[in-house]
């Protein structure tokens, strides 16, 4: 993990990087990569693996990654001669963001010295880079960056790519329909598609739950879902951005999830299936996708496939029978994946085994 620092050419006055600000996110486990574009230091060519973008120059040779960073929410801080490009990049207003400044200590007023936010993701702090005034506030950016560590990555590899996902996977279509046919949908029922980027299949949800079911297509990236709106995905299905490892839906309230091309990307993915069973009736139906096989994708990476996927069988079905489910259907062929599981009856107070 690395915070992107681009400074002031090393020969300007007071373009030294005070260390508190490099210590102030090696504290919460990040490094730092500093980068000094007028002394010939290449920029990023894109965001991926950049946890935060702190910004020391005013440099326009920076605007296209400032404006990617904004794009994709990942946490920018523009400290003194950065504060003037911020708002260069945020040329549009930024919308405001939700929820209390997590910048902002408890029982803080308004910011002083000069300090403001912009936008979810963005804060400048325009007065000298060693102002022991912004101590407070650069501390809790960088545990926010840490924080959102994982939100980040997914989003700076995403958001880039949204506009052309579904033109460049569109042909997969035909693969979704088929899988989603697999789950025993029925009329009325309330069904999820996590990680539904472009919305592929949305309208196969739809179909299965009919027009007095509900469909929700939820995605971390709010781009992907521009994308899946763009593509008339609306219509069928509403479009939430949320974590799928934290639902904000009530326990027992959905009839079946689909979820391609997720569970082995997730850090933790028992603990996804854990809140995935939660927001589950039982009898609910998980519907595991990829439209190729294990075998396939490892090699299409160079690699042989690996006894730790979190999708080999003797991985995935301890997993579910410890979260809540149980696997129905196992199916890893050269075209596609599949693993269809239910949610267990929960055992009744009397002291009954949880049923299939």
């Amino acid at each position: 993990m690395a915070v992107v620092v681009i400074g002031e050419p090393a020969a300007q006055p007071g373009a030294a990087l005070p260390p508190a600000v490099t210590a102030a996110f090696e504290a919460v486990g990040l490094r730092t990569h500093l980068c000094r574009p007028g002394d010939g230091d290449p920029l990023p060519a894109t965001l991926t693996g950049a946890d935060a973008l702190v910004l020391a120059c005013a440099g326009p040779e920076a605007l296209p990654l400032l404006r990617a960073a904004l794009a994709a929410e990942v946490p920018v801080l523009a400290l003194g001669g950065g504060a003037p490009l911020l708002d260069r990049a945020a040329a549009q207003p930024l919308p405001p963001a939700a929820g209390a400044d997590p910048l902002r200590g408890a029982g803080e007023g308004a910011y002083g010295h000069g300090f403001r936010r912009l936008g979810g993701s963005a804060w400048a702090l325009p007065g000298p880079l060693g102002d022991p005034a912004g101590a407070a506030p650069l501390h809790r950016f960088a545990a926010l960056a840490a924080a959102r560590a994982e939100h980040t990555a997914t989003r700076a590899f995403f958001t880039p790519r949204a506009d052309a996902w579904e033109e460049r996977f569109a042909y997969q279509a035909p693969a979704y329909e088929a899988a989603v046919a697999r789950m025993r949908l029925r009329p009325g029922q309330t069904v999820l598609d996590l990680g539904c980027g472009s919305g592929r299949a949305l309208p196969a949800l739809r179909a299965g739950v009919g027009a007095g079911g509900t469909v929700l297509g939820v995605d971390l990236t709010p781009a992907m879902l521009t994308a899946a709106a763009r593509a008339g995905r609306r219509g069928p299905a509403g479009l939430l951005v949320a974590d799928c490892g934290r639902l904000p839906l009530p326990a027992g309230a959905v009839h079946g999830i689909f979820a391609a091309g997720l569970l082995d990307h997730l850090p933790q993915p028992r603990t996804a299936l854990t809140e995935w069973a939660r927001v589950c009736a039982p009898g609910a139906e998980l519907l595991l996708f990829h439209p190729s096989g294990r075998a396939e994708r490892a090699a299409r990476h160079g690699r042989p496939v690996s006894p730790d996927d979190p999708l080999a069988e003797p991985n995935l079905r301890p997993a579910l029978d410890a979260t809540g489910w149980q696997l129905a259907e196992y199916e890893d062929a050269v075209t596609h994946f599949v693993a269809r599981a239910r949610r267990r009856v929960r055992a009744s107070r009397c002291g009954g085994s949880p049923g299939g």
